[in-house]
């Protein structure tokens, strides 16, 4: 790693569990999923805000007409911060899988919003991944998931880049941009194979199509080249549970990586964003959800 690359936290609110980063006018929108709290971290001057969205939230999107997409224990639903109106939009899993909710998920580059789920029981197989289309429409795009991670997509929407967390592995869908549909996955990488300790979370994508995923109760942030499938760096942080990461800044060139607290260790920071800069690559904006809600 660079002599010129810092990580420090950044803001002041202590998340039990930390997740889903997104930079969205100029600013880091989070989520405290068990602190069941949905955060705003500014950055110029720094400050934050913080909204109860009543549940624990597993992920943020912005939409385009100003709003936000939420997706949690209650489903997938619409929240507004001006009257923090929370508006429920679909549950697929309510009456089938009580003991799942809600997980990490984003916007493709078409504006679609992709979430997925979580068996709250560790049950093998009982989560999936779903797509929410412009019309509003849920569809199920992969089954038999256990906990639905991170998700990503490449420069020209060629690839979909997909962790289901148990599995230790980052697969790479075939990406059709213009139907959202998923060709046949291969296995881009095995964390555990490559013998990086953790599991692999949330992640994003650089423009040198480089692969930035936390490792959850790893303490570290890895860097994978998505041509070779291999690691080409590995970044320790202070605390064990980073947990997602997100490329934000006026230039998009500062990594941000949410982290949660452990069960037992005390670590100074842990909960906090943090902050990592001097990599000599940036990010994408995010995509806004361009459907109707």
């Amino acid at each position: 790693m660079s002599n010129s690359v810092s990580i420090k936290p950044v803001g002041n609110h202590v998340s039990t569990w930390g997740e889903g980063p997104r930079f969205w006018n100029n600013s880091l929108f989070y989520v405290d999923i068990e602190g069941h709290a949905l955060i705003r971290l500014c950055l110029d001057p720094i400050h934050e805000d913080v909204w109860d969205v009543g549940e624990r939230i597993g992920t943020v999107a912005p939409t385009h007409d100003g709003g936000l997409l939420c997706a949690g224990d209650s489903g997938i639903f619409s929240f507004h911060l001006q009257g923090t109106e929370k508006k429920l939009l679909v549950d697929p899993e309510a009456h089938k899988r009580p003991n799942n909710r809600f997980n990490d998920g984003m916007c493709d580059p078409s504006g679609r919003f992709w979430a997925g789920t979580i068996s709250t029981t560790k049950q093998t197989g009982d989560a999936s991944l779903y797509m929410l289309d412009h019309e509003g429409c849920l569809h199920k795009k992969i089954h038999h998931v256990t906990n639905s991670n991170g998700i990503c997509w490449n420069a020209t929407a060629s690839f979909m880049y997909y962790i289901d967390t148990p599995t230790k592995k980052v697969l790479t869908y075939p990406f059709d941009n213009t139907t959202g549909n998923l060709g046949t996955p291969t296995e881009l990488i095995d964390t555990e194979a490559a013998g990086i300790e953790g599991s692999p979370d949330g992640m994003t994508i650089d423009v040198d199509g480089n692969l930035w995923i936390a490792m959850c109760h790893g303490g570290a942030v890895i860097q994978v080249d998505t041509q070779a499938g291999s690691i080409v760096r590995k970044i320790s942080f202070p605390c064990v549970e980073t947990t997602a990461c997100t490329f934000g800044g006026a230039h998009y060139d500062r990594l941000f990586v949410t982290t949660g607290l452990h069960k037992t260790l005390r670590e100074p920071d842990a909960g906090k964003v943090f902050v990592i800069d001097g990599l000599s690559t940036h990010g994408f904006p995010v995509v806004p959800y361009k459907g109707s809600i």
